[in-house]
C-alpha cells in the first residue's frame, strides 16, 4: 500500500510483519510541460538529474550521480542518466539503496534532483519521487512536486536512521543550481 506523502512526512521502513526493508528504490519521474508557442504547443526535452548524498554526522562523505554511478562501499547505485524523462508512470531515473551494506557511519542518504540544464520546474510536470520495496516491486512511498516553480533543483527526500531501522521523510524543498554541489547549502539545514 504506497503511502501519499506531503511535505515534512516521515514514515517508519519497517515491513508491516515487523521485519525490516533489505533494498530500497528511490525512483525520479518528470514530463516536460508542454509550452504554448507560435505554432501551437510543444514540449521542450528536460534533463533531470537525481543524485543520493551520504552523510555521516551531518558531515557528506560521498555522493550517487551521473558521473559516480556507484558509492564507493557499493551499497548505494544510481541505474543510470535520463537525459529527456517522460517514459510515463515508471521511473526515469532510480538509485538503488541496498540498506543493509550501508556502513554503520552513514545515518542519512539525501536524495535531490535538479536541471542539469537550468530549465526551472515551471518547465517540469508529474515530477515525484518514490521509494519501492525492491525485493517485491512493492510502492511504499510517493512524494509528488506540486506547482512547478521558478527554481531549477528540490531536496526531494531523505532516508535516515532510526534506532535500528530507517525512515523516510519528504522535504520538498525548492533550490537552485545544476549540480549536487549546488544544493549543499540547501541540504544541510535539512539533516
Amino acid at each position: 500500500m504506497t503511502v501519499n506523502m506531503t511535505k515534512g512526512q516521515a514514515i517508519s521502513l519497517q515491513k508491516n510483519d515487523g521485519g525490516s526493508l533489505t533494498s530500497v528504490r528511490m525512483g525520479l519521474g518528470w514530463q516536460a510541460a508542454p509550452r504554448r508557442g507560435l505554432f501551437g504547443s510543444r514540449t521542450r526535452e528536460i534533463d533531470l538529474d537525481a543524485s543520493a548524498v551520504l552523510f555521516a554526522d551531518k558531515q557528506p562523505v560521498d555522493v550517487v550521480f551521473f558521473r559516480h554511478l556507484v558509492s564507493d562501499d557499493g551499497s548505494v547505485r544510481h541505474t543510470g542518466d535520463n537525459l529527456v524523462g517522460g517514459v510515463g508512470q515508471g521511473d526515469d531515473e532510480a538509485i538503488l539503496v541496498d540498506l543493509q551494506r550501508v556502513p554503520v557511519h552513514i545515518d542519512q542518504i539525501v536524495f535531490t534532483v535538479n536541471s542539469f540544464t537550468g530549465q526551472t520546474f515551471q518547465e517540469v510536470q508529474n515530477a515525484f519521487c518514490r521509494l519501492v520495496d525492491e525485493t517485491n516491486g512493492e510502492e511504499l512511498a510517493r512524494y509528488t512536486l506540486a506547482g512547478g516553480g521558478a527554481f531549477t533543483a528540490q531536496i526531494m527526500a531523505k532516508v535516515h536512521r532510526v534506532g535500528q531501522g530507517w525512515s523516510m521523510t519528504a522535504i520538498g524543498s525548492p533550490a537552485n543550481g545544476r549540480t549536487f554541489q549546488d544544493l549543499m547549502p540547501t541540504i544541510l539545514p535539512v539533516l
